[in-house]
């Protein structure tokens, strides 16, 4: 993956270095490393520069980044997936049920880290996964990947800022109240790797907020939007108010309606990473999830 970048440098940023420069642009430590190292990396006129360079007023600095190696250990497969966006910078994907994020044990080659690799080796275009948000294997809807280092950096750190919105649509049992918030830490269960709880000693803090948008006889559908990003955390939450998730094998295995945990990442709405234009993306409700609210 090769992407170049061209600043024209302004008189607030006269005087200060490349490096001191390129932090305030979001470039992480190993980036700059690795821009040292390539000779077509940091050039201003067409010559390669040191970071300790001081930048004057009008100069234009260009940055290549290029990833010549793909991740070693994720096999290229076809596995399915849709892109909702795509630019140099970023995908947008709605990922299928039945599809983990990342290959682990059992899971080497039927995973969306499968099918990307799979869909730039088409093009063949190096390419380094590197999925931002997480979703549980079932769970449906829009997950973003960063297409180069630089955007990955920017998109981690908004994340840990809270700088990324997102919405889900849940089934659940039982009619919840019209609107709700849940502040209650989250904790992984004594003896299991999986397995998560409400833990007041314990857990790390977890806020989830829902809004009831419609019933169907013993279920709702429900939207909810999330503050923090604990593993299993909308699960954990709803079971803890009493109205789990439909289908949740874990925590409420009931698989009258739908054969996997009703949770789909609805909406996406962040800052492009780097053209800091304002996204908004939206996944519709999937099949499955329709004909649960009516079965």
């Amino acid at each position: 993956m090769r992407r170049q970048f061209c600043y024209q440098i302004s008189y607030a940023d006269s005087g200060i270095s490349i490096e001191q420069f390129l932090k305030q642009k979001g470039y992480s430590h190993h980036i700059i490393v690795g821009l040292r190292k390539d000779p077509e990396g940091i050039l201003i006129k067409g010559k390669k520069v040191y970071t300790t360079h001081r930048l004057e007023k009008d100069e234009v600095l260009h940055i290549c980044i290029n990833e010549t190696t793909s991740s070693k250990a994720i096999v290229p497969m076809p596995v399915p997936f849709s892109i909702i966006y795509e630019d140099d910078d970023i995908l947008v994907i709605n990922k299928p049920s039945n599809t983990p994020i990342h290959p682990s044990q059992g899971n080497y080659d039927n995973t969306l880290a499968n099918g990307l690799a799979y869909y730039f080796a088409q093009k063949n275009c190096a390419f380094i996964y590197r999925a931002i948000n997480r979703l549980d294997r079932d769970t449906t809807g829009l997950l973003i990947v960063a297409k180069h280092g630089l955007s990955a950096a920017i998109l981690s750190r908004m994340v840990t800022e809270h700088q990324i919105s997102r919405c889900y649509l849940a089934i659940v049992d039982g009619i919840p109240p019209k609107h709700g918030t849940i502040e209650a830490p989250i904790a992984r269960v004594d003896g299991s790797t999986i397995e998560r709880c409400v833990d007041f000693s314990n857990g790390e803090y977890a806020k989830t907020e829902f809004w009831r948008l419609t019933t169907f006889s013993d279920r709702s559908l429900i939207k909810l939007k999330l503050s923090t990003g604990r593993t299993h955390q909308i699960r954990v939450h709803m079971k803890y108010i009493q109205h789990p998730l439909l289908g949740d094998f874990i925590y409420n295995p009931d698989y009258r309606c739908i054969h996997r945990q009703a949770l789909h990442s609805y909406s996406l709405d962040f800052q492009h990473p780097i053209t800091e234009r304002p996204l908004h993306f939206t996944a519709p409700l999937p099949n499955d999830m329709k004909l649960a609210l009516t079965f």
